[in-house]
């Protein structure tokens, strides 16, 4: 009897194998054929669940993008849900919710890596660009709910630009990101930890 094969986990198997030789040779070796030897599979059969090496690609970017969205829900449960935490350490609790975007550990280093070489490939490819425009636009309307949370909880300084301080700390995040991932000798997970504190100290409500 023929071995029955779940297609949505031989997908997902292919897509980690893009990421895998992604991670290790770099996005453009990432062919249907280097990544079928990854997979184990024939390349006809990679073929017989992607159409070619575009909707490859565009599925393992949302893959990526899947992992780290699922990890950092998990702090943003505890931030975000009036129920889940007490308001005290509102800010350390912000911090270790951004935190989980930036490379800290080597896990975070290479999605942060392989979503660099991906954001820097839409650029030439147009049909990663959508996914990308949507994992930035993910990324700010997070930062911009943590903002609107801590105005309504009292942790932010009176009459600050909603607007212009979510894509200030955006900017940041995806500024320390590119420099982490550049230069990991130069910018540890001590110096990323120090610099986003101190950009939401700025933001904090004055103590009376």
């Amino acid at each position: 009897m023929p071995k029955i094969v779940d297609p949505v986990e031989r997908r997902q198997a292919v897509a980690d194998a893009v990421l895998r030789v992604a991670a290790r040779e770099g996005l453009e070796h990432a062919s249907l054929r280097n990544v079928a030897d990854e997979a184990g599979l024939a390349i006809g059969s990679v073929r017989h669940y992607f159409a070619g090496g575009s909707e490859l690609m565009i599925f393992a970017m949302q893959e990526l993008g899947r992992r780290i969205d699922a990890r950092v829900r998990v702090h943003a449960r505890a931030l975000l849900d009036p129920d889940a935490a007490p308001d005290d350490d509102r800010q350390a609790r912000t911090a270790r919710l951004l935190a989980e975007i930036l490379p800290l550990d080597a896990e975070r280093r290479e999605e942060s890596a392989l979503w660099l070489s991906f954001v820097t490939a839409a650029r030439t490819r147009p049909e990663l660009r959508p996914r990308a425009a949507e994992m930035q636009a993910g990324l700010d309307a997070l930062v911009r709910r943590v903002l609107v949370e801590a105005g309504r909880t009292g942790g932010l300084a009176p009459g600050l630009d909603l607007d212009v301080e979510t894509r200030r700390l955006s900017a940041l995040l995806d500024g320390l990101t590119l420099q982490a991932v550049q230069h990991p000798d130069l910018v540890g997970p001590d110096e990323l930890r120090a610099v986003l504190h101190r950009h939401l100290d700025t933001l904090a409500a004055p103590a009376f």
